[in-house]
């Protein structure tokens, strides 16, 4: 069991949990995962609580391959509003920010998320880190490669797994060090990763169980799983909620999800499963 400090909210995971990705932006890869409105992000937040989420990530940010990155301030433009309408529409709501920009982590923090999602783990800037620790949020500490042009170079040669279990050893310290409490570790499914590589890592989430942290299981829809099945982003729940049921049972502690309701009838299965068995 964890328990995660969200600026006084106890958020307690002695269960897998569900963070519901809510994208404020007109390109990310999966077209029904946009919502560039804040009046439309509003009803998917409302829609996703109904359906059991537990988390509310927002981000404003495209991280596909051929996507556009934006910059701090283009980012804030998107996000900040978002935020602060659903922390006053939904008070109680645990909001996490997807983002690398310690400006739009502390801006974000201000209108009412509670927790930080950093595909980066304070690589592309460097202040995130003490940023994060001023805010006493919990951290979502993702691998991917180590500037923002190589995000989706895929550069490792040697044993992904221990190669990542290398760079949480470095990065997990860097957060203590830093002062950040509540540590959460995100492998970066699809992120500078081969195709066997993210199922390598897929079949072996459970080395990172070393770090005593939750761990974050990301990968909704990726390529590469629509890919090896030959379909579209629009059809990859099958194969998505497969992946998340193998992610659990390896560990996984917080599903990131576009498609909440399937999600949450696989904890409910999987639990239900491990109490029969």
């Amino acid at each position: 069991m964890f328990t995660l400090n969200c600026k006084g909210s106890l958020l307690i995971i002695d269960r897998p949990l569900v963070m519901g990705i809510i994208n404020v932006t007109p390109d990310s890869f999966y077209l029904q995962s946009r919502s560039e409105t804040v009046a439309n992000a509003l009803a998917k937040a409302s829609q996703m609580m109904e359906d059991g989420a537990d988390i509310l990530d927002i981000g404003g940010q495209s991280t596909r391959p051929d996507g556009h990155l934006l910059s701090e301030t283009e980012e804030l433009a998107r996000v900040i509003p978002v935020i602060h309408a659903i922390h006053q529409s939904f008070p109680e709501t645990i909001i996490s920010v997807d983002t690398f920009y310690p400006k739009v982590a502390k801006e974000a923090v201000e209108a009412g998320a509670t927790m930080i999602n950093d595909i980066s783990g304070g690589t592309y800037h460097p202040e995130m880190l003490n940023t994060v620790a001023e805010l006493c949020v919990p951290y979502i500490c993702m691998h991917s490669p180590e500037t923002i042009d190589k995000m989706h170079q895929k550069e490792i040669q040697g044993n992904i797994t221990l190669e990542l279990v290398d760079y949480f050893k470095e990065r997990v310290s860097a957060c203590k060090l830093a002062g950040i409490k509540d540590i959460i570790i995100d492998p970066g499914i699809g992120f500078g990763k081969t195709l066997e590589q993210n199922f390598q890592l897929i079949k072996e989430l459970s080395a990172f169980n070393i770090f005593n942290t939750p761990l974050v299981l990301g990968i909704s829809r990726k390529s590469f799983i629509y890919k090896t099945l030959n379909v579209t982003p629009e059809n990859a729940l099958n194969g998505s909620t497969v992946i998340h049921t193998i992610g659990i049972h390896n560990g996984a502690s917080i599903l990131r999800v576009h498609d909440v309701k399937e999600a949450v009838q696989v904890i409910k299965l999987t639990e239900y499963v491990n109490k029969k068995a």
